[in-house]
């Protein structure tokens, strides 16, 4: 194990070194300080969802000795909650934040789809009859597939294709309707959210902008705004307000001729530059911001996201920056990791092996993975070239 072996500070001038750092940190990613799925997923405002075995990891990453069962438990239990609270894209929100998320946030995407709508011929009377087909099919805490709700809905009469029922479904979740549950083969489910999720506080809007805002920068922090606006789907006028509201329990920093806004009274932290975290590709460090340049050197981001398709590859982290990429092959009784850095760069095969050992504890299966010397050669440790980690 690689152990500790500088504290940061923020009392003296930032670097932007520095920012990464303090990004792992407030991040829980390279000190874990929640025990519940839940509290992490709070803390950090929302989480991006679209790849779901990702993002259970995601939050495993972020909470001691995890496993994926104990976070599909907390989907169960209803205390996080997957939908589309922002920028119309799939999120984990707590399930005490899902209600004034969806009421702040909801409107905006709604009204920006309007022109989609008008293509796709769906009305507010449409999207009545739907709302009215799914509260009958889902009564009674029934989770459906997506299939078995579009056929839901044909039965009624209701056109699916052309993109109209995921458009449906998506306005559906936006309008506090249904909220997906846990998945049945490998299958996204949805279920009703009134009965999954029992009525939870709806705040007032400024306090709904300021709330989100101090939680984006207590949780992500150094960020810009820009940061915040590109992540939360406001309008600047709002983000501004927000900041505003919202600087009491906030502080700055100016690095480069940029304005970064982070918690304030934060601890002094021991920072381990030595250490490997292998992260999903949607995972918040490097979604959660406009301006990745800090943790991604602009060289590699189609390394990262091929034709800026949206695709998002899983990436190696360290000292706060992306040096590379992975992806996991699932074999019979152990899952294979394959890594590929970035150029000729120093690797810590320890920390490389420590970093997928916890992935195979997290996911109760044993890894096998390549071993690279200090620069950047495989070498082979056994007569298959692999180190076997036990999960």
């Amino acid at each position: 194990m690689t152990h500790p072996d500088r504290k940061i500070d923020h009392s003296n001038l930032m670097t932007v070194q520095d920012i990464t750092r303090f990004r792992l940190y407030n991040q829980q990613i390279s000190s874990a300080r929640f025990k519940k799925p839940g509290e992490v997923v709070k803390s950090l405002g929302a989480m991006q969802a679209q790849d779901y075995p990702g993002t259970l990891w995601a939050i495993g990453l972020r909470l001691p000795n995890a496993t994926i069962t104990n976070i599909e438990q907390a989907i169960v239990d209803g205390s996080i909650i997957r939908t589309w609270p922002m920028r119309g894209t799939l999120h984990f929100v707590a399930a005490a934040d899902i209600r004034w998320m969806l009421e702040l946030l909801s409107p905006r995407i709604i009204e920006s789809s309007a022109s989609r709508f008008r293509e796709l011929e769906l009305d507010e009377r449409t999207f009545t009859r739907c709302k009215n087909v799914f509260e009958k099919a889902l009564a009674g805490g029934k989770q459906l597939t997506r299939a078995e709700m579009y056929e839901a809905l044909e039965h009624d009469g209701i056109a699916v294709d052309k993109q109209r029922g995921y458009h449906i479904l998506r306005r559906a979740g936006q309008d506090r309707l249904i909220c997906f549950g846990l998945p049945r083969s490998r299958q996204d489910t949805f279920r009703l959210l009134d009965e999954y999720c029992p009525t939870t506080k709806i705040l007032a809007r400024d306090e709904a902008v300021c709330e989100l805002t101090k939680r984006y920068f207590v949780s992500h922090g150094p960020a810009t705004l820009e940061d915040f606006v590109w992540w939360s789907g406001l309008k600047v006028s709002d983000a501004k307000a927000g900041l505003e509201e919202a600087k009491t329990w906030l502080t700055q920093e100016s690095v480069d001729g940029n304005v970064y806004w982070m918690a304030m009274n934060m601890p002094v932290f021991r920072h381990d530059p030595k250490a490997v975290y292998l992260l999903p590709g949607f995972d918040e460090y490097m979604l959660g911001y406009k301006d990745r340049s800090a943790a991604l050197d602009p060289r590699h981001v189609q390394k990262i996201c091929p034709g800026n398709n949206g695709m998002f590859a899983p990436t190696v982290i360290m000292d706060g920056r992306v040096v590379g990429t992975w992806k996991r092959i699932i074999k019979k009784s152990v899952i294979s990791i394959k890594v590929d850095f970035f150029g000729r760069q120093a690797k810590n095969s320890d920390a490389l092996v420590d970093a997928a050992e916890r992935y195979g504890k997290f996911l109760g299966m044993s890894v096998e993975m390549p071993v690279f010397d200090a620069v950047s050669e495989a070498m082979p440790i056994t007569s298959a070239g692999h180190k076997t980690v036990e999960g």
